[in-house]
């Protein structure tokens, strides 16, 4: 072993143990494990960034996008009411969510079987109030499952269809993959829908101050237009609209005479709600019911790129105090919008702009982010944290949906390259309006992404440093001491165990010559090597950083680097013991 090789294999052994010990965030450890290649020379100057060009960096990041624009469509909450209504199980929406990702990944790319479904896993989270990380893991392994189904499944089963083709002339077909794979896919979800327990619980991370300031019961009111699809409607259909999250708490017909917002009370054009609930609850029961805000609201919303929303609290000084918003003409003198308002252990049932202010009252407010800060300091208002919020986003519930369908289409027959197709699917998103401009960057995770761009250099050294090579050699001269069964067991751990240092695709192109080799030195035919490796490589689940899907929901999940191993150790064991006997059967030696 060489002394570059020793470096490499001991900087990747020591990011591994850091990783396990999760004393550092995540992207700390990869930046300075880069540091550290640099450093000794195992990484050159000019290819240290080049990371953050790979197309792994471009696809998760827009994948995030893609997903938070489906999520905020409203599509798949429509999906859920109408064909599940009943499953409220968490065990079943296991199942069901795993079983979809599965089927999806063998015939469009995991990834995009994986954004898809992924806004549908936090609902139905919601719903059965448990947390998102019991699904989206096993979403995540099902994905990588299904994509053993099939050719086009993964990237590994179209290179050893290639390699094969070299070898014999005779290159796998579309379903030569489905006899193993299919029954690996059935194993997989039924070990998910048992074991699942395993994984613990985690939410995704909040910062204090957030945290501090979760707020639940903003009031704010909205519009039935004439055109609505709330019309007719009773307000217990807007209730099951959020969820139970918020609720109408008053009525003021088109005339001006109130109503009691009784379940059974039907909406009718012009009609004006107060509605209370968090956040997310109201921007979704405005948004996909139709609902609008006044036309002076909408008229300050036309500078997207300079227009925010701030939550503020008023000071026990402030001038507001006693006052309201029709009073003040607050649109007219400062161009900001009251969009909602807070207040502990109260509820509201006046209209918004008649509500008198009081001394901590938490009010959201819209308007020139310019124009803000100053209008905060002259009412001594305190600004809290910028925490995302929005209400009453306009959204066409089909055309996230048929963006993401286009990406995946395109992929799936080779037209367009899968981080070039993510890529323009994200665009697409912010240009249609699918996904506000500001909330962009907020779905991008900066720190998943400096993770990816700063191991892949990393990564690429164990190759560049004859490392891999030294592996192969290992592997070959085991593999000669072992009967048939071992060695296509070996070729098999040892493609899961480098899977997570390079790429899948990087991982095949290593082993399938040498599985095939020594497969021939052995007197075997090559083809249950050759699956062997393919099966391997698509079957990462002991990182988040091996293959794509696992990182996309490391940060939604709340994941640690740890975690993996949990699930994905006992599925890696499962998925040896099935394949070899069943490889064997289907491919003889």
């Amino acid at each position: 072993m060489t002394i570059p090789q020793m470096l490499a294999f001991t900087i990747i052994a020591g990011m591994m143990v850091a990783f396990m010990v999760g004393r550092w965030r995540y992207d700390i450890v990869a930046i300075c494990s880069l540091l550290a290649a640099l450093a000794v020379g195992i990484v050159p100057a000019d290819m240290a960034f080049t990371g953050f060009a790979n197309d792994i960096v471009i696809i998760v990041g827009s994948a995030l996008v893609v997903s938070a624009a489906v999520a905020r469509s409203g599509i798949m909450e429509v999906a859920i009411r109408r064909f599940l209504p009943g499953l409220s199980a968490p065990r079943l929406q296991l199942i069901v969510l795993v079983t979809v990702v599965t089927i999806l990944s063998a015939f469009v790319k995991n990834i995009g079987a994986l954004a898809i479904m992924m806004p549908i896993a936090f609902q139905m989270a919601r719903r059965s109030n448990v947390s998102p990380s019991m699904f989206l893991m096993p979403m995540a392994f099902g994905s990588l499952l299904g994509g053993l189904m099939t050719q086009i499944g993964t990237s590994p089963n179209i290179i050893v269809s290639g390699v094969r083709q070299e070898l014999t002339g005779t290159a796998f077909t579309m379903f030569d993959f489905t006899p193993v794979g299919a029954l690996l896919a059935l194993v997989g979800i039924v070990f998910l829908a048992f074991f699942y327990w395993l994984l613990p619980e985690r939410h995704r991370d909040q910062h204090g101050l957030e945290k501090a300031i979760d707020i639940k019961n903003y009031t704010t009111e909205a519009r039935v237009p004439a055109e609505s699809d709330a019309v007719g409607k009773t307000v217990a259909d807007l209730h099951a609209v959020a969820d139970g999250a918020a609720m109408v708490t008053g009525i003021v017909g088109a005339t001006g005479h109130r109503r009691t917002p009784l379940p059974d009370a039907k909406l009718r054009a012009g009609d004006i709600l107060m509605v209370e609930g968090d956040p997310d609850a109201l921007d979704k029961m405005v948004s996909q019911s139709g609902l609008t805000f006044s036309e002076r609201r909408g008229a300050a919303t036309r500078d997207i790129a300079d227009t925010g929303v701030i939550e503020a609290i008023i000071g026990e000084s402030s001038p507001l105090i006693g006052a309201n918003a029709q009073e003040l003409t607050l649109f007219d003198r400062t161009g900001l919008n009251l969009l909602a308002i807070s207040r502990r252990d109260q509820r509201f049932t006046e209209r918004l702009g008649q509500i008198r202010f009081q001394n901590g009252d938490v009010i959201l407010l819209q308007g020139h982010l310019k124009r803000i800060p100053e209008l905060l300091r002259e009412w001594d208002c305190l600004p809290l944290v910028e925490r995302g919020l929005r209400l009453g986003s306009v959204r066409n519930g089909l055309l996230p949906v048929a963006i993401l369908l286009v990406a995946m289409g395109a992929t799936a027959f080779g037209v367009v390259p899968v981080a070039p197709a993510f890529f323009a699917a994200a665009a697409a998103m912010i240009l249609a309006g699918a996904l506000p401009l500001r909330d962009l960057y907020n779905q991008v995770d900066g720190p998943i992404l400096v993770m990816l761009a700063c191991l892949i250099p990393v990564s690429e050294s164990l190759q560049a440093t004859g490392g891999t090579d030294l592996v192969a050699d290992w592997l070959t001269a085991t593999a000669v001491t072992l009967p048939g069964w071992g060695a296509l067991a070996l070729i098999m751990i040892a493609a899961m165990a480098v899977t997570p240092f390079l790429n899948n695709a990087a991982t095949v192109l290593v082993m399938a010559p040498i599985a095939a080799a020594f497969a021939t030195g052995l007197g075997y035919s090559p083809e249950a090597f050759l699956m062997a490796v393919a099966i391997g490589a698509g079957c990462d689940f002991l990182t988040p950083i091996g293959h794509q899907c696992n990182t996309l929901v490391m940060v939604p999940g709340g994941y640690r680097f740890g975690d993996y191993w949990r699930l994905g150790l006992p599925l890696s064991f499962l998925v040896v013991i099935v394949a070899v006997p069943a490889l064997m059967i289907v491919w003889p030696f």
